[in-house]
């Protein structure tokens, strides 16, 4: 008895299903790199924490390649794609966190997590996938959410500002041009050159801003955080290289959800009622984009099976 092969619409809800649950755990992983970077940051220079990190998480990924057997792929690290990718990442991140510098960090929250928002926009321009209302009303749902959590304070709008939303562009740029590299250059070696051009560019920032000595508990906090990075890196290629983006996009917004259960957990941040309004619109847009696709898939199906029959 042969197995049939799965119908176009079912391959689609296996591959948005894998790049949903990508996205999730690459938003989680990134927060609790960021919980642990916040706690050494508080005793190194910004710039010396990020390039000591991105040491351990190249050094890491390294490990992981060489296990994986991926290291005969490292001749790939010099693709012109791959290149500009990991440039354009490296450039959006030193952008990002040097506005994050300069603002409060609910104002910067707020801008980044618009980029689910970009992400649907050029999937829809330049891919050319079909965004309909549900997905982008879920989209505008979660984003009024993230407002209302974070609340961020009108007079933190400055040029610092401009340069934030420049880096969330950049990013969501970035996002996008994973599309393009060849699938046949593996996921870790695609993270890897990403994790060598923040090393690299963060290196050279951090010579300007000067460095601090480094104690052990910091040293251990940076390590850990170098591993949730590069797991952080690779999740987020995999859900970039999965399914529809104008779908997989706004679970990003997941990770707010994480980094709130942390603040509470560890430093016992209680949301206000606003951000509690916030929490709720936020899950029920994902909740709402899941529910629906899955009526979706079930009606794709019946149409399927009966064009079959």
């Amino acid at each position: 008895m042969s197995l049939s092969a799965p119908t176009p619409s079912q391959a689609l809800a296996t591959a948005n299903r894998r790049g949903i649950t990508a996205m999730m755990l690459s938003a989680m992983t990134f927060v609790a790199n960021d919980a642990l970077l916040k706690y050494a940051s508080q005793s190194l220079p910004g710039m010396q924490a990020i390039f000591l990190r991105g040491v351990f998480a190249t050094l890491f990924l390294l490990m992981l390649c060489q296990a994986m057997g991926v290291t005969k792929h490292f001749n790939r690290l010099g693709d012109r794609r791959l290149l500009t990718r990991s440039c354009l990442d490296a450039v959006a991140t030193l952008l990002y966190l040097t506005a994050l510098f300069h603002l409060p960090l609910g104002n910067a929250t707020a801008i980044n997590m618009a980029a689910p928002l970009f992400i649907m926009l050029f999937a829809v321009l330049v891919l050319r996938e079909q965004a309909g209302f549900t997905r982008w009303a879920a989209l505008a749902g979660g984003f009024a959410g993230v407002l209302l959590i974070v609340q961020p304070a009108a007079e933190g709008f400055n040029a610092w500002a401009l340069l934030s939303v420049v880096g969330t562009v950049l990013h969501a740029a970035r996002d996008l041009l994973t599309r393009f590299i060849d699938r046949s250059i593996p996921t870790l070696v695609l993270t890897l050159s990403t994790m060598i051009a923040v090393m690299v560019l963060s290196g050279i920032a951090s010579i300007f801003q000067g460095w601090a000595p480094v104690g052990w508990t910091t040293l251990g906090c940076l390590m850990v955080a170098a591993v949730f990075l590069g797991a952080g890196h690779y999740f987020l290629a995999v859900s970039m290289r999965t399914g529809e983006l104008s779908l997989i996009a706004p679970f990003r917004y997941s990770g707010l959800l994480f980094a709130l259960f942390i603040g509470w957990t560890v430093w016992g941040d209680v949301p206000n009622a606003l951000a509690t309004v916030g929490i709720v619109l936020l899950v029920g847009a994902g909740l709402y984009v899941l529910l629906h696709e899955r009526a979706r898939q079930r009606q794709r199906q019946m149409l399927e099976t009966a064009a079959g029959d």
